[in-house]
C-alpha cells in the first residue's frame, strides 16, 4: 500500500514538473533560433485586408537609412535598436514592439508617422527579441526597466532639453505604461500606448481562457515556471497601478474589435487615472490595427496629443 502511494505521488510530481516546464517554455521562453527568424506578416482575417499596405510601409521603412545602436540594461543584458535620424534637434520617439513580434512590422505605421512629423526615432528590439540579448519574456515586468535605460540613453545622447516620447504596441504598450511609474528622465514628455493590456496576469489568464485551459489550474503552473526558470515573479502589478504614479500625460489607443487584448483593458487603465490618461478607441479595429483602419484620425489624435505635450514642456 505504501509503495503504491509513493508511486502515485511520484507520478503526480513528475506530471506537475512536466506541466511547469511546458508552461514556462510556451509562455516565457524564446529560443535563439526563433529570435533569428522573426514572425512573418500576420495572416488572420483581421490582418489580410491590410497586408498590402503593411508590405508597402515596411518597404518604405527599410529604404530609410538607420544606425544600429546598443546599450546595457540595468541587469547587464545587451539591448539593441535602430536609430532613424530625420532632423537635427527634433524630438525623439522611442518605440517598443509586442510579444514575440518585431519592430519592423509593429511600427511600420509608426515609423511613417514619426518621419512625417520630422521626429527622430529609436526603434527598439525588446530584450529576448531580434538582436537584443536574453531568452526570457516577462510581459513588461523586467522590460519596463529597459524603457528607463533607453530614455536615459536618449537624454545623454540628444541632451536633457530634447523632448522624448515613449510609444509601444501591445506588450510594448503595457511596458511603457508600467515604466511610467519609474523615475524617468525629465525630458520624457509623453507616452503613447496602442492596445496595452492591464497587467501580465490579466492577459495571460485571458489567453488561457481563449485556449480553453482552466485558469485556476493553469495559472499556478505559469507562475511557478516564471519563478523557477525565468527568475521573475508574476504579480498583479501592471499598467493600471503604474499610470496612477505617472508624472507625464498618456494617450491610450485601442481598437474596439481587438480579439487578443480586449479594449476593456484600456478602459480600465484610463479609469485608473482619468486626469492623466486620454483614451481613444477605434470602432471596428482589430489588435494593433487602429492606424491601418483609420490613419487620418490616428494622425490627428496623436498629433494633438504630442503638441500638448510639447507645449506643456515649453511653458
Amino acid at each position: 500500500m505504501a509503495e503504491a502511494i509513493l508511486i502515485t505521488v511520484g507520478v503526480l510530481l513528475l506530471l506537475c514538473a512536466a506541466i511547469t516546464v511546458y508552461a514556462y517554455f510556451s509562455a516565457f521562453h524564446i529560443s535563439n533560433k526563433r529570435k533569428a527568424n522573426p514572425p512573418e506578416l500576420p495572416t488572420g482575417e483581421q490582418y489580410l485586408p491590410h497586408q498590402a499596405n503593411t508590405i508597402r510601409l515596411v518597404a518604405d521603412m527599410r529604404a530609410y537609412p538607420t544606425e544600429r545602436i546598443t546599450i546595457r540594461a540595468a541587469d547587464g543584458v545587451r539591448l539593441s535598436a535602430r536609430y532613424f535620424h530625420v532632423r537635427d534637434g527634433a524630438p525623439v520617439e522611442i518605440q517598443f514592439h509586442g510579444y514575440r513580434s518585431n519592430p519592423i512590422y509593429d511600427f511600420c505605421g509608426g515609423s511613417e508617422l514619426t518621419r512625417a512629423r520630422g521626429y527622430n526615432a529609436i526603434m527598439v528590439d525588446q530584450r529576448s527579441h531580434g538582436e537584443s540579448e536574453g531568452n526570457v519574456i516577462s510581459f513588461g515586468l523586467r522590460e519596463r526597466y529597459d524603457v528607463k535605460a533607453w530614455a536615459e540613453y536618449a537624454a545623454e545622447r540628444f541632451g536633457k532639453d530634447c523632448p522624448v516620447v515613449l510609444t509601444g504596441v501591445s506588450m510594448g504598450a503595457a511596458t511603457v505604461l508600467m515604466a511610467s511609474a519609474l523615475p524617468l528622465p525629465e525630458n520624457v514628455v509623453g507616452i503613447i500606448a496602442d492596445c496595452p493590456y492591464s497587467s501580465p496576469k490579466a492577459v495571460i489568464q485571458k489567453v488561457c481562457r481563449d485556449m480553453h485551459f482552466p485558469v485556476r489550474l493553469t495559472y499556478p503552473f505559469l507562475r511557478l515556471g516564471a519563478r523557477l526558470f525565468g527568475g521573475f515573479s508574476l504579480s498583479d502589478e501592471g499598467a493600471v497601478d503604474a499610470v496612477k504614479e505617472s508624472r507625464v500625460p498618456i494617450l491610450v489607443i485601442h481598437g474596439e474589435d481587438d480579439r487578443f487584448v480586449p479594449c476593456e483593458m484600456s478602459r480600465e487603465i484610463a479609469k485608473a487615472a482619468p486626469e492623466k490618461v486620454r483614451l481613444e478607441t477605434f470602432p471596428g479595429a482589430g489588435h494593433a490595427l487602429s492606424y491601418m483602419l483609420d490613419p487620418v484620425r490616428y494622425r490627428r489624435v496623436t498629433a494633438e496629443f504630442l503638441q500638448r505635450c510639447l507645449d506643456a514642456k515649453r511653458s
